[in-house]
């Protein structure tokens, strides 16, 4: 006979093959649960799918194109490629928009004046405005399925969502106690408006006109006046809307390529003018020298001061703390009348402008210097009320000879020489009726005041300001080219996330 702690072991023995067997029948049935439940998930999605099912007729397109011809192909040939790929799906045919055909406002790229235009055209019958930029790439059958996830009769305002990592002067520094909590979208990655959305925004377009006087970062002032105040909608992060290709889930993609349309121009064929004063000649000159003043072909200092050790021009135009109008206007004359016939292209930068020449050469294959070309980041002011767009000379202004022509030979000039050269110019051209050209690898601002994911699909071409910044490791870290930057290729990407 067993001893009792011996038997008492023997007969716990069924007792725990039975709680094994409970175990694992509870195991089973729990994975059964699980499982009953990604099938309702499932179900659910399906059933949400159905519900919100959407046709590609039900889309419209708005391409956010410009009217330089070479922006114009760009467009068109997205154009195509949507309409290809809806013809492979068997569908109706949507809407797709070119958006420098939709009005002759100057406004118009701000899309917000365009908004009453479509919930009178497009309301009736279809559920969103999906809005992309030329180089924006779409996969139609993806893009048709992420839209389906959201109930197209109710308010939505999705996009690739980006966030301010510090306050920042082109945000005028708002959110300054927690500049990550406010989400605007990403351009590039398509962004897409309801039509109970754009039909609520035209009653109060219709009320209250815009209040702001310069449109500066256009993707964040449309999330501002979206959001108004927090009594409006915020941004609804897409993961579908990508600009890196991060999956096959993506339904938009960005060429994020630096534009090159046969060689490179020739740096002879660039005439470079950097705006100086006496006072800037001891600390802001040798950093253009240290960094891209050896790309340029052709390139003089314009100053209130001759100085033979740099050297520099005076024009003859005292120095101005607040616009340079008369500066600028100096230049532009003496680059059309002095010994420059042969050469196409102007820049005229900022002493504490950083630029890549080699980009710039690259970029301008793109245009036709025969048309009247005045190229830049592109800023608005007053265009709620007939104002006009202006490239903003501290990321650089690019002229083709022929804006200069025009421009000289109109009665346009400076209402004082301490006038804002670039506002000025921004007037002179629309009333010439010469658009504005917007380059996004234009930067107004230090690489720190981007977010880092806006920048990472970016060549950049130029920065401004060395405001609290190591201005020639900025230059080495976004801007240098190869041939210069080998023995720094190791560090870069280290240097970038240190920025």
């Amino acid at each position: 006979m067993l001893p009792p702690a011996r038997r008492g072991r023997r007969l716990a023995l069924p007792a725990l093959l039975s709680l094994l067997t409970c175990s694992l029948a509870f195991a089973l049935v729990s994975e059964d649960v699980k499982k009953e439940a990604r099938q309702s998930k499932n179900l659910e999605k399906s059933d949400i799918s159905k519900k919100n099912d959407i046709d590609l007729k039900e889309i419209v397109f708005v391409i956010q194109s410009q009217s330089n011809s070479f922006h114009v192909k760009k467009a068109e040939q997205l154009k195509q490629s949507i309409l290809k790929q809806s013809t492979d799906l068997t569908q109706e045919m949507p809407t797709v928009l070119l958006l420098h055909q939709l009005a002759q406002q100057e406004g118009a790229w701000t899309i917000l004046p365009l908004l009453p235009h479509f919930s009178v055209t497009y309301s009736r019958n279809s559920s969103w405005i999906f809005f992309c930029e030329e180089d924006t790439r779409i996969q139609i059958v993806q893009l048709l399925e992420t839209l389906r996830r959201y109930d197209p009769s109710k308010e939505w305002f999705l996009g690739k969502a980006l966030h301010d990592e510090e306050s920042t002067i082109i945000h005028h520094y708002a959110f300054s106690e927690n500049p990550t909590v406010f989400k605007y979208p990403d351009l590039a990655a398509g962004w897409a408006l309801s039509i109970p959305l754009v039909n609520k925004l035209t009653k109060r377009l219709k009320s209250e006109s815009l209040k702001s006087d310069f449109t500066i970062d256009l993707k964040h002032e449309i999330a501002l006046y979206i959001w108004d105040g927090g009594d409006g909608l915020p941004l609804t992060p897409v993961p579908e809307f990508c600009t890196d290709i991060v999956g096959s889930s993506c339904a938009t993609s960005f060429q994020s390529s630096l534009p090159l349309c046969g060689n490179p121009v020739k740096k002879e064929d660039i005439f470079v003018a950097v705006k100086t004063c006496k006072k800037f000649h001891g600390d802001r000159i040798p950093i253009v020298k240290q960094t891209w003043a050896g790309q340029a072909g052709h390139l003089e200092y314009y100053s209130d001061y001759a100085d033979n050790s740099i050297p520099t021009v005076d024009l003859g135009i005292p120095n101005t703390d607040r616009g340079h109008c008369g500066k600028t206007f100096a230049i532009l004359e003496r680059f059309l009348n002095h010994s420059h016939d042969k050469i196409p292209w102007l820049v005229i930068v900022d002493d504490d402008t950083l630029i890549s020449i080699s980009r710039l050469r690259h970029l301008l294959s793109c245009y036709d210097t025969r048309e009247p070309v005045f190229l830049g980041e592109r800023y608005g002011y007053g265009l709620g009320t007939g104002g006009y767009s202006y490239v903003t000379g501290g990321g650089g202004m690019v002229f083709s000879k022929e804006a200069i022509r025009r421009l000289l030979a109109s009665k346009c000039r400076c209402y004082s020489n301490d006038a804002p050269d670039d506002m000025v110019l921004g007037m002179c051209f629309s009333g010439l009726g010469i658009p504005v050209t917007h380059s996004p690898l234009f930067h107004q601002a230090r690489p720190v005041d981007y977010p880092k994911d806006y920048l990472s699909h970016q060549v950049p071409v130029s920065f401004h300001k060395h405001w609290n910044i190591d201005p020639v490791k900025v230059y080495f870290t976004w801007l240098a080219p190869d041939e210069e930057d080998r023995a720094r290729q190791q560090s870069r990407r280290g240097l970038r996330e240190e920025l």
